[in-house]
């Protein structure tokens, strides 16, 4: 199995994780403010990371990227800090979004970073081949076609989530810069450490947490914490390691198939025809950034050559 795929199947887990992830979240929505779901959920994910970190001591089991013998062994606390402050902005956003709009639509839009990091990365001369682009666009296609209603009508919550999307965009990227340098699980921990302490510290200021509250919620913030942020998160720094940032974007994308199709089950929210399609036209993106042309072009020619 090559690099590239094994950091991609890392990437789709994750995918898999924060789409389901969103039928929690909007549950939470029904028993606690945003900034305290998220100050909570990132505190339990980060205290969830630390056995974890002591388990892979013990074992003299490395979690640092192909580069880390050329940084500091401190590498992530500086990586860490600034994910989670951009994680922060970017989670943020999206909880409050998810009060006014449905798991499915936030999943999509959310995944709206895929268009934007090729973008982005021209400005810092990365370039991204055609087969990308030609993804990106069938994936982008695939988001309006769901997200966006007659008239290019688009709903208060929607914007919310779009502005996620954006800080997203710059969450891959410094993740992208980071990840080969520096210890994925510590890296984790530390960014969820920081996420929380801001996000409780707005909590205190804007909202009024109480342990009632985080009681009632208690389900939605043990499974966001421990498997969207402890668990997938650090999937994400690993597998983009393996993966250029684009094609990760993809990949990741399906996290908004997986969201759309985890609130239909579990919130009975209704998917239409053209919903549905949007739905196939990013899973057919994600499918086609995977596929090597030129293997199957040389495969092609070949078994024309066997056949005569």
């Amino acid at each position: 199995m090559s690099k590239s795929l094994k950091g991609s199947l890392l990437l789709l887990l994750t995918a898999f994780i924060w789409g389901t992830a969103f039928v929690f979240q909007r549950v939470g929505m029904d028993f606690i403010e945003p900034f305290t779901f998220n100050g909570v959920r990132n505190i339990v994910g980060a205290v969830a990371l630390l056995p974890v970190i002591f388990l892979l001591s013990k074992l003299n089991i490395s979690s640092k990227g192909e580069e880390s013998d050329n940084f500091s062994e401190y590498t992530y606390i500086p990586g860490g800090i600034a994910c989670g402050v951009i994680l922060f902005a970017a989670s943020s956003l999206q909880q409050i979004g998810l009060q006014y709009t449905t798991a499915g639509k936030a999943g999509f839009l959310t995944a709206l970073y895929m268009v934007l990091v090729p973008i982005v990365q021209i400005f810092m001369r990365k370039y991204a081949g055609a087969k990308v682009w030609l993804c990106v666009i069938i994936a982008t296609f695939g988001t309006y076609l769901l997200s966006v209603k007659d008239g290019f009508t688009v709903e208060n919550g929607d914007i919310y989530v779009m502005l996620c999307a954006v800080v997203y965009t710059f969450h891959i990227i410094v993740i992208d810069y980071f990840s080969p340098k520096a210890d994925a699980v510590k890296m984790s921990c530390v960014q969820f450490l920081t996420c929380g302490i801001i996000s409780l510290a707005v909590a205190f200021i804007f909202e009024t947490p109480t342990l009632d509250k985080v009681i009632n919620a208690v389900i939605p913030i043990l499974y966001t914490g421990i498997m969207s942020s402890g668990v997938a998160y650090t999937l994400q720094i690993i597998g983009q390691r393996m993966s250029p940032a684009p094609v990760a974007c993809i990949v990741m994308s399906l996290e908004s198939v997986f969201a759309l199709l985890t609130g239909a089950v579990f919130l009975s929210e209704s998917m239409t025809l053209r919903e549905g399609i949007g739905c196939g036209l990013v899973f057919i993106a994600v499918i086609l950034s995977q596929v090597d042309f030129r293997l199957v072009i040389s495969y092609i020619k070949t078994s024309k050559e066997k056949l005569k």
